[in-house]
């Protein structure tokens, strides 16, 4: 063979060696575009939202004990009322009988009774005289003693009468107050949020249960009433501060406090998949909120605990992988190995399925998966208790790469600056 085709097959051999060294290099990962954020120190509070309605801080129903025909009624809902303030009024011809009989009853007991002293005051005028006789021997000592009995029984009869009188007077002061009754005032001051019944209309009275003619309300103190999952109501005290964001005026929030928090449960679907099991809590808004009206919708911020001074990072930048995900065939400076997860203050080793709550933390461009614990969170942030130093450079988003895409040793760059990210060695 000649030298001219020696050196061409050896160029040959060569290429392919070279294209066969080039398939079998490793590619270089393409770095995965990330937003980046640094662990930084500010007060977090965690807070409860649940949804409810307004309530009237006090509402009553008005109705009537006794049973009539409603011959008057004076107000229209949406009226102002002030305590005091006449409303209605049922016909009371029959109760205005019975105080007529019942005086009349009274004024015959007292006629008596006046009879009774009378003749009390010459029955006494016949013993003094008795007495007088006695002296003189002109009369038995039976006779003065017989006067003196008789003085006694006349005393016993006008007791009698004023049992009478007073038994008259009880009648009397009864009937009295069912006649009053027959007019109905508003016992506060508030705004008439419902009526009933028109004119016309029968209402009937009974001690045990109430034939609602009105409901007023105390619009300018108002309440909210909201239902609490079981998994956050047992953060909430008495006392609590809330913002109430109220669906009718979605530009402004209302401070609240609670108030109370009811110790049963209400629980919607029981025995089914769809079980839910909340708390009804009730909290005071502090402030008027004008325009307002029972039943319109509100959102409720609750305010549990506060943690000044805490490690906090974007609630977005702590995913949860497993140990099996989090598993390197060989552990470098900063890397994660099976044995180190779970292990953050003396933890034992976290079982392969068990979730580890992880932040993935920038060192040379490349991402490093650190376990974490977490401690309160807010509506953005959450607080870090171990795993993380302060001013350390995180990966906060986008949600779909920190949540699946992002593992531990993998490259990225800051979409910010479009290039690979440094960070801050720890």
């Amino acid at each position: 063979m000649s030298w001219p085709k020696r050196i061409l097959a050896l160029l040959f051999v060569l290429g392919i060696a070279g294209l066969v060294a080039l398939s079998l290099k490793p590619k270089q990962e393409k770095p995965t575009p990330v937003q980046l954020t640094e662990a930084r120190r500010a007060s977090i509070t965690r807070r409860v939202s649940a949804a409810g309605k307004l309530q009237p801080a006090k509402q009553v129903k008005i109705s009537s004990n006794l049973s009539g025909d409603l011959l008057e009624l004076a107000v229209e809902e949406g009226d102002k009322v002030e305590k005091g303030q006449f409303l209605a009024r049922i016909d009371a011809r029959r109760y205005s009988a019975q105080v007529r009989q019942q005086e009349a009853t009274r004024a015959g007991a007292e006629a008596e009774l006046k009879l009774q002293e009378v003749e009390l005051v010459r029955l006494q005028a016949e013993r003094d005289r008795v007495a007088k006789l006695v002296e003189t021997e002109s009369a038995s000592a039976a006779e003065l003693e017989r006067a003196d009995s008789e003085i006694l029984a006349q005393r016993a009869r006008i007791a009698a009468v004023q049992q009478r009188v007073a038994q008259a007077n009880a009648v009397l002061t009864e009937a009295s107050h069912l006649l009053s009754m027959s007019t109905l005032y508003a016992p506060i001051d508030g705004v008439v949020t419902s009526k009933l019944k028109e004119v016309g209309e029968r209402l009937r009275g009974s001690d045990f249960s109430e034939d609602v003619l009105l409901v007023i309300s105390t619009l300018s103190s108002m309440e909210v009433n909201v239902e609490v999952g079981e998994h956050e109501v047992v953060y909430l005290r008495e006392g609590n501060k809330a913002e109430i964001e109220i669906d009718a005026f979605p530009d402004r929030k209302w401070p609240a406090t609670v108030v109370e928090i009811a110790n049963n449960a209400t629980i919607k679907n029981p025995g089914t998949e769809a079980e839910v099991t909340s708390f009804p809590v009730r909290m005071t808004l502090e402030t008027p909120v004008p325009g307002a009206l029972p039943g319109m919708s509100a959102e409720a911020s609750i305010a549990t605990e506060t943690h000044d001074d805490a490690l906090v990072v974007p609630i977005q930048a702590v995913a949860a992988r497993t140990a099996r995900e989090l598993k390197k065939e060989k552990s470098g400076e900063g890397a994660v190995v099976e044995g180190q997860v779970g292990q953050i203050a003396g933890a034992k080793p976290a079982p392969r399925n068990r979730m580890q709550k992880v932040v993935f933390v920038v060192e040379n461009g490349i991402a490093k998966a650190r376990p974490v614990e977490t401690g309160l969170a807010s509506e953005t942030e959450i607080e870090i208790l171990d795993g993380l130093k302060e001013g350390e450079t995180i990966v906060e988003g986008p949600y779909k790469a920190v949540a699946r895409e992002l593992s531990d040793g993998k490259p990225i760059k800051d979409e910010k600056k479009d290039k690979p990210a440094e960070g801050k060695r720890s």
